[in-house]
């Protein structure tokens, strides 16, 4: 015990170093604690925007809701084919942001599988395709129902992410990766400008990607209609050339 109180004695100034890393890292803590609460809040508030919006539905709101009105005057196959009508208009819908870079860039969380309404309403796509009846078959009653059910939470799921990243825009990102899109969405403007040389196209192309890496994911299909568009025959400029004098 001796030996110990000697110890502190000598090195009494330790204790100020050793009490500040204590500080940080119980601030880390609580900052890690404040960020998963933040992300159960939302995924709560997501599934409870879900269901009270598939609730709303059923009472009659919505694409699939309204062929289930007319359901009990049709037959089967007409029910499949309406609603594979409505599925068709929701992918759609969702592929004029899949395969379009300057929505994304304008609305980037419609790019997260991270964000609690993206990755609801990509689930509820994947559910929908799986239920989706072969076209020319014949589907039991058992199968339009959960088509139906199907296509009708693909429908709002689509609904309250869309309305979500339109509120939002690009607000939860920071300065820096604001500032990105900004400049990315500048290169898109020249990279797909007819106008614009295949040089100056190309040069821009690579900034787009370049800006947008790590923060909005590209599909394949949207790489592929990017560089169609930035490929494009050049527009006839009109010549600089004073006209050939008259023979």
């Amino acid at each position: 015990m001796n030996d110990f109180w000697d110890f502190a004695g000598h090195y009494w100034w330790l204790v100020f170093p050793l009490f500040g890393l204590a500080s940080a890292a119980s601030g880390s803590f609580a900052a890690a604690s404040k960020r998963r609460h933040k992300h159960r809040l939302e995924i709560i508030k997501a599934k409870a925007e879900l269901t009270a919006a598939r609730a709303s539905v059923k009472r009659g709101i919505g694409s699939a809701a309204a062929a289930e009105v007319e359901a009990p005057a049709q037959s089967l196959s007409d029910q499949a084919d309406d609603l594979r009508a409505v599925h068709d208009e929701v992918t759609h819908r969702w592929l004029d942001y899949e395969l379009d870079v300057a929505k994304l860039i304008a609305f980037p969380s419609m790019s997260n599988g991270r964000d609690p309404l993206t990755a609801a309403f990509l689930r509820a796509k994947t559910v929908a395709d799986r239920a989706r009846p072969a076209a020319g078959s014949k589907p039991t009653a058992e199968q339009i129902t959960a088509y139906r059910r199907a296509v009708t939470d693909f429908e709002v799921a689509f609904d309250l992410a869309e309305r979500e990243a339109r509120r939002v825009r690009d607000s939860g990102l920071t300065d820096a990766e604001r500032k990105r899109l900004a400049t990315a969405s500048r290169m898109l403007a020249v990279a797909t400008d007819d106008a614009a040389t295949p040089a100056e196209r190309q040069l821009a192309y690579r900034r787009v990607r370049e800006e947008i890496e790590g923060l909005i994911a590209l599909s394949d299909d949207a790489v592929e209609v990017l560089e169609k568009k930035v490929a494009q025959p050049l527009t006839e400029r009109p010549s600089t050339e004073p006209p050939a004098p008259a023979a």
